[in-house]
Formats: C-alpha cells, sequence, structure tokens
C-alpha cells in the first residue's frame, strides 16, 4: 500500500465518501421513481436480449451465418 500522509489519507476518505454519497442518492431516486410508478429504466434496453440471439444473428451476420449453418452437421461439429 503507499504511503499517504494524514492529509492524503483523509482527502481520499473525504473523496470516496462523497463519490459513495452520490450513488446513495441516485439508488434513493431511482427507487422512489419505482415506488411512484414511473419507468426508470431507460427506453433503448432490450429487456429479451437473451432470447432473440437468431434474430440478432440473422440481422447482423445473415449469409455468413447459413453459410456456416449449411457447412456444420446437425450436432455442431462437422
Amino acid at each position: 500500500m503507499a504511503d499517504f500522509d494524514y492529509e492524503a489519507r483523509l482527502e481520499l476518505i473525504r473523496k470516496v465518501a462523497k463519490a459513495h454519497k452520490a450513488k446513495m442518492q441516485r439508488d434513493k431516486e431511482m427507487l422512489a421513481e419505482i415506488e411512484a410508478g414511473e419507468k426508470a429504466v431507460d427506453d433503448d434496453t432490450n429487456i429479451n436480449q437473451w432470447t432473440d440471439a437468431s434474430k440478432y444473428a440473422e440481422e447482423h451476420y445473415g449469409d455468413r451465418l447459413r453459410d456456416q449453418q449449411n457447412y456444420e452437421s446437425y450436432e455442431g461439429w462437422n
């Protein structure tokens, strides 16, 4: 551990405490929004991100995906 003098340690503790207090305030506000029935989650998040993998692969990899699927056997190995 680095050797800090007393003042440097106190300043670091203050900095960490301030960041922790800000995080707790954000969490408190988010919980208040949830309890009030407001939506606290960003609209860009996809809650089905793990369920639409095949759609994602088709959209982003298309021909490359189909070529690989034709190359492989049903079990996934050649």
